[in-house]
């Protein structure tokens, strides 16, 4: 791959090489660089070096000027204020730089692969089996899958996994019933749709806990085939299989709406882990992690009480011999450390079972599963809220399915682009709709920081103005507008010319894509990602308003600007790729 300095870097070397040569005894010193709007960059470093060294950091600043390097990368340096350094780069290095990111050979715009890449161990998107998808399962899936992307495209060796719920009490329930209803499951045709298997689910399910709530015999029956469940009868396995395989057939319509892969063998659900559930509790009560407290196998944590003040234990192994969720996810955690050698274990998942997975992680840690070299992180993420600012309910108050927000994402999206289209086919409009509608929902996600809560509005989300999803889409229309009306026009860089304050507002963003790649990478943070496109779509604006493109004076600057646009149009494209949305080449 074509290795591309950002100018950020570039200046950034010049800067600390002439603190270096100015102040031998800071050699290390760093010149706390960033973007300003007062200039290209703002060095703010020497404040502190004035104050450690008790000199006046103007004289200091004044110091350093004289040692820059000027001429091929930055073109002045001036001392402004009590010390800082404002510097602005040459027209020829910001579009040299442009021109070194357009060539890549590997189209990835001079984004570097990580120096020392590692395996994670992504676990999101955790549907529940024989149960409906709803707005609750929306955000661990969006922000799982773009944090996958950005991984992966750093360099990162991921390995995807969907923890399902496919296993519980609630399951002899439905065995029971299915056992003695057997064609429950039974399909008409062949071809069975997502809202087919999930209707078959959701009757059967109705059906089976009237009868578990109303016939005292049928209860026995269904407590009795949970044992038969956890001690793996063939007969039994095999109906539960009926119950993965048909919630398998809903959840890939749902994941396929939303445009987001999701592939058979990433998916280990609760049952995966079931083999390894005694020897977990083994390994810890042997080496003193975990106690039996009133008969349960326990861990207690220092810092963890409840309202009476008295410890709050994780609960690895109930009195009666059952396992919780803490056996599964410790069995888990083992999984991943030791054969699949990952370093990294992320969660995504939602804030509310934080506690949950603090106590997990602490105790993975004291029984050596966890350490240093290998981590566990909780991607906590907020809730989606409704117009009223309270979690996201129907108005009867009941919990919102996911594919009929998804459907209606669409609609209103559709809708836009009907308004809009002037020579699209009603195909291509519900094709763009769907691209429009699901990028809305998305990005809407993935523009707030994970931690926080937002809310959920569908006017905002499909609006063509604003932080929206539609908006970068239809800035890379426009772009892709001007580029199919250039004609015998190419777009090419011309680093000789010199360029207007919205070019070079507009080349120096650009060329910061690769730190931002891999910032949002590093953090998990898809925000500041989203974050970064929505101002590359905003100065891209600003340059299209004040620099005619096919109309510049002369064949260079038509050249240039036509450039500017087709790496602005490909940073795009690659960005919102990166959070999981289309970008349609007409809107």
């Amino acid at each position: 791959m074509t290795s591309v300095t950002s100018l950020t870097s570039a200046v950034h070397q010049r800067l600390a090489s002439a603190l270096s040569a100015a102040l031998p005894e800071n050699a290390d010193a760093d010149p706390l660089l960033r973007r300003s709007d007062r200039a290209d960059f703002q060095a703010n470093g020497i404040l502190a070096l004035a104050k450690k060294a008790k000199a006046n950091p103007r004289e200091l600043a004044t110091q350093v000027v004289e040692h820059v390097v000027t001429g091929d990368v930055i073109r002045s340096v001036e001392v402004s204020g009590p010390g800082f350094l404002n510097i602005m780069v040459t027209d020829r290095a910001i579009m040299e730089n442009l021109a070194a990111r357009a060539a890549d050979p590997e189209g990835r715009l001079g984004v570097p692969y990580a120096e020392r890449p590692g395996t994670t161990v992504v676990d999101y998107a955790q549907p529940n089996v024989a149960k409906e998808m709803h707005v609750g399962h929306l955000r661990s899936a969006v922000i799982g899958d773009s944090v996958v992307k950005l991984l992966e495209f750093t360099g990162e060796n991921v390995i995807r996994r969907h923890h399902i719920g496919d296993w519980g009490t609630q399951f002899g329930m439905l065995i029971q019933y299915l056992d003695e209803h057997p064609h429950e499951l039974d399909h008409q045709s062949a071809e069975v749709t997502g809202e087919e298997a999930m209707s078959n689910l959701g009757r059967l399910y109705k059906a089976a806990r009237k009868l578990f709530d109303s016939d005292e015999e049928f209860k026995t029956r269904a407590r009795r085939r949970v044992v038969d469940l956890q001690a793996g009868d063939p007969h039994t396995m095999a109906l539960w299989q009926k119950f993965v395989d048909e919630s398998k057939i809903y959840f890939y319509s749902v994941f396929d709406k939303l445009d987001m892969e999701i592939r058979d063998e990433d998916i280990v659900g609760e049952s995966g882990y079931n083999d390894m559930l005694a020897e977990t509790c083994r390994l810890l009560e042997e080496s003193g992690v975990a106690v039996r407290s009133e008969g349960a196998l326990c861990v207690f944590f220092d810092d963890i009480k409840g309202p009476d003040g008295k410890p709050v234990p994780l609960i690895v192994q109930k009195s009666d011999g059952g396992y919780g969720y803490a056996a599964t996810d410790l069995s888990a955690i083992r999984d991943r450390v030791f054969n699949l050698k990952a370093d990294t274990l992320l969660y995504v998942v939602d804030a509310r079972q934080s506690l949950h997975f603090k106590m997990v992680f602490e105790t993975a840690r004291r029984a050596g599963w966890l350490n240093d070299d290998v981590t566990a992180y909780q991607l906590a993420f907020g809730t989606v809220l409704g117009e009223d600012g309270k979690p996201f309910k129907t108005r009867e108050g009941e919990t919102v399915r996911l594919v009929d927000l998804l459907d209606e994402a669409i609609e209103r999206a559709s809708a836009v682009v009907r308004e809009k289209a002037q020579d699209l086919s009603e195909e291509e409009i519900a094709e763009r709709g769907a691209q429009v509608g699901i990028g809305a929902v998305k990005y809407a996600d993935l523009s707030t920081s994970a931690n926080r809560d937002y809310k959920f509005d569908l006017d905002q989300m499909v609006s063509l103005n604003g932080d929206t999803s539609v908006y970068l889409q239809y800035a890379y229309a426009r772009i892709q507008s001007i580029l199919r009306k250039a004609g015998e026009a190419h777009p090419a860089a011309h680093p000789d010319l010199d360029l207007t304050e919205a070019e070079r507002a507009l080349g120096l963003h650009v060329d910061a894509f690769a730190e931002t790649v891999r910032e949002a990478a590093a953090e998990y943070a898809p925000h500041k990602l989203a974050g970064y496109l929505y101002q590359l779509a905003t100065l891209y604006t600003s340059f299209y308003d004040k620099c005619p493109v096919l109309k510049a004076e002369t064949p260079e600057q038509v050249e240039n600007r036509l450039f500017l646009c087709d790496i602005t149009a490909r940073t795009l494209h690659q960005g919102m790729a990166l959070l999981g949305i289309r970008t349609p080449e007409r809107l």
